[in-house]
């Protein structure tokens, strides 16, 4: 009886990770509908510490097309996808913009965070993950993961104001909330990692480069 409940049991982790590698590496991606503007121009060219306020006279969030990373990664820094983007941020939503550099845990980690209304745009590891913060997979992180994969996630705010990405809104992988002038990063491992505010991309010759696969 316990062989036959071990082996049902097994049959049923064969289905699911079955299922999870044909949806990782065989379903199509979305329909990429990324202004081609945002790779004209180096992204590493702009001063992140001068954020656009959003006081409504702009565009709104939903005005701007979702970006998608092209390919597996990017080759160049992109420019910011809500640059023109003024719609306060919605209810809920903590402010995290701007370009951040670990100082602590993943020392070097690096990410561009752009917010708006209820939409927030993570650009880091030579991906792009342009996403609502309603909760949803519809309106989540649908893109591409470390390896090429497809990627999944629904992402909020909880109540103490971290925003917690779910991975095929099944389990919490990734946190990020602030505190004080820091943005902290905490992956699914448990490791935080601490992270300042800096205005520009590092170059190559400051000995932090920009972490992306190539």
């Amino acid at each position: 009886m316990i062989i036959r409940i071990t082996k049902w049991l097994l049959g049923i982790v064969a289905v699911l990770l079955g299922g999870l590698l044909v949806y990782a590496f065989a379903v199509p991606r979305p329909l990429d509908t990324t202004d081609p503007a945002i790779f004209l121009q180096n992204g590493r060219s702009v001063n992140y510490c001068d954020l656009t306020e959003l006081n409504g006279s702009g565009k709104s969030a939903d005005d701007i097309p979702k970006a998608y990373t092209p390919g597996c990664n990017y080759a160049i820094v992109p420019m910011p996808i809500l640059s023109a983007c003024t719609e306060p941020l919605a209810d809920g939503v903590v402010d995290m913009r701007g370009l951040w550099l670990g100082v602590s845990g993943r020392v070097g980690h690096l990410e561009r965070i752009e917010q708006c209304g209820d939409r927030v745009v993570v650009t880091a590891y030579g991906t792009i993950h342009d996403f609502r913060v309603d909760g949803t997979l519809k309106n989540g992180a649908r893109d591409v993961g470390v390896v090429c994969n497809n990627f999944n996630t629904a992402i909020h705010f909880d109540d103490e104001g971290v925003m917690v990405f779910r991975l095929f809104d099944l389990f919490d992988t990734v946190f990020r909330e602030m505190r004080g002038n820091e943005m902290i990063f905490t992956f699914i491992d448990g490791m935080e990692t601490r992270t300042r505010r800096i205005c520009r991309y590092p170059g190559v010759d400051s000995g932090v480069s920009e972490s992306t696969r190539r």
